[in-house]
């Protein structure tokens, strides 16, 4: 069993234990999260697709970790210009453990 979230703007296909990094969420590591804004939820049988949510389906995951990426470089130049700009950027991420999906 298998569903596709919507969270932090980006979509993520989830399974109950696995573990997934998204945008950063508040809470704790060992906080209980929900996560309504399920889009498909597949397994047994035919796949539910919502328009656009699945009426009554719920993910329910846990928080295992707070952190950042590693840090990207984003660096601008015009050539004959004189112009240079660098900056450095760290995104901020929640994993999820996902314990289990409800309505099915």
């Amino acid at each position: 069993m298998y569903a596709v979230i919507r969270t932090g703007g980006k979509q993520y296909r989830v399974a109950p234990g696995e573990s997934v990094r998204v945008e950063r969420l508040p809470g704790e590591v060992g906080d209980p999260v929900e996560l309504p804004d399920v889009l498909l939820v597949a397994g047994e049988g035919e796949p539910r697709v919502g328009t656009p949510r699945v009426p009554g389906a719920v993910v329910h995951a846990r928080i295992a970790a707070q952190g950042r990426h590693r840090k990207i470089v984003v660096f601008k130049a015009k050539r004959r210009k004189n112009y240079r700009r660098k900056q450095g950027h760290r995104q901020e991420y929640t994993e999820l453990l996902i314990d289990r999906i409800e309505g099915v």
